[in-house]
């Protein structure tokens, strides 16, 4: 079992309130971290509000938002949880929409956004470029000042995953979700187990609906975690937002937060077992078939775990695998009756415990160990 607490959140962000927006940052990160989450995700350009408007042009809005990620970079704020800090970010002379993915006091990669929102009350084209390299990762030279103080030189910079040793997370920014083929199709056939999806999604008659079933559908039929964060309250600009970050599972709803909230910052938290992904992807052989067709997408492999080691338990089912009633046994493969002393299970488990708290053998004090004639061990005694 690979248990995974993760931490989205509604944030109260004013556009250009730099100060005010680190605040609610911080104590997003102070709230996930006592949850005990090592992943915390924030809303979309969360750093310097959603609603600048023609302030993304200028060079100052660029230079006080990479001066604020300085400040959560420099302290312990991404010490054992991956953060995701939406900013502006200049490359070469183009302006993207980023979500900056940082842990351990080190950027991990900056995901570029591809699709821009640009109808209705979006202008998202006015100001930024949509990122359009998807067959790799650039190297991106940050700033001077962030790399002296960071000791870090270059970043990966545009579309792609990052591979933990247990787990693989990924990036898709608002508007991506709601395209022809959204990002989150073939960074699942390349095994990507836990979305992100970074919000300014404004408040609308029915759009709530409308996104949750998005994430529904993103997860019901790949499997995998989709975590969405957004901006709540008027933000400054021309929005008013309706937060309610939530946590979705395998198609099931597990968290959600709270619509028109007058908090400036709330934070919704979900322990998943991931193991529950494996098990709905491993039972849909198609998606074994398309992920033998699957397109490579670039990944950035990263040297931690996240999951939370399984300390020993048993139980009979889980709520998020498993949900049985009398009516479901046309579709249910397992017996009917069963002998509820689990003998060979309940053995096993104390063959365990004693392998691992007690010595089979008396020892001496030299180190030697003293076994009985006939063990058949031939490292008996080394």
């Amino acid at each position: 079992m690979r248990l995974l607490k993760v931490a989205t959140c509604n944030l109260n962000q004013w556009a250009m309130e730099f100060d005010t927006n680190l605040k609610n940052i911080k104590e997003s990160i102070i709230k996930a971290k006592e949850a005990g989450a090592v992943i915390r995700l924030g809303p979309e350009l969360e750093i310097t509000g959603y609603g600048c408007e023609d302030h993304f042009l200028e060079l100052d809005t660029i230079s006080h938002a990479w001066e604020c990620l300085k400040d959560l970079l420099l302290g312990d704020w991404t010490d054992g949880i991956l953060c995701s800090f939406g900013m502006p970010v200049i490359k070469g002379s183009e302006r993207y929409n980023c979500q900056v993915l940082c842990m351990n006091r080190k950027i991990i990669m900056i995901r570029a956004k591809m699709w821009l929102a640009n109808d209705g009350n979006y202008r998202e084209l006015r100001w930024f470029t949509a990122w359009k390299q998807k067959d790799q990762l650039e190297e991106f030279q940050l700033p001077c000042d962030i790399s002296e103080a960071l000791q870090q030189k270059t970043v990966p910079f545009g579309y792609g995953f990052m591979q933990f040793l247990d787990t693989a997370v990924a990036a898709e920014i608002c508007e991506e979700l709601f395209t022809p083929i959204p990002p989150h199709t073939e960074l699942a056939l390349n095994g990507v187990e836990v979305f992100m999806n970074a919000s300014g999604s404004h408040h609308q008659l029915r759009k709530l609906d409308l996104r949750i079933r998005a994430f529904i559908g993103a997860t019901h039929t790949r499997g995998g975690v989709y975590m969405y964060s957004n901006h709540q309250g008027c933000d400054g600009g021309r929005l008013y937002y309706d937060g309610c970050a939530c946590v979705v599972v395998n198609g099931d709803v597990v968290a959600q937060g709270s619509q028109f909230s007058l908090r400036d910052v709330e934070v919704v938290v979900a322990q998943i077992d991931l193991d529950a992904v494996a098990s709905l992807r491993g039972s849909i052989s198609s998606f074994q078939e398309q992920a033998s067709c699957k397109r490579s997408v670039a990944s950035v492999d990263v040297p931690y775990k996240l999951c939370r080691p399984f300390n020993l338990q048993m139980s009979l089912s889980s709520p998020l695998k498993e949900s049985y009633s009398p009516e479901d046994n046309r579709f249910d493969l397992r017996q009917f009756l069963y002998n509820s002393r689990w003998p060979y299970q309940f053995r096993k488990i104390d063959e365990l415990v004693n392998e691992l708290s007690v010595d089979n053998g008396a020892s001496t004090s030299n180190g030697v160990g003293i076994v009985a004639a006939g063990s058949a061990d031939p490292k008996a005694g080394l």
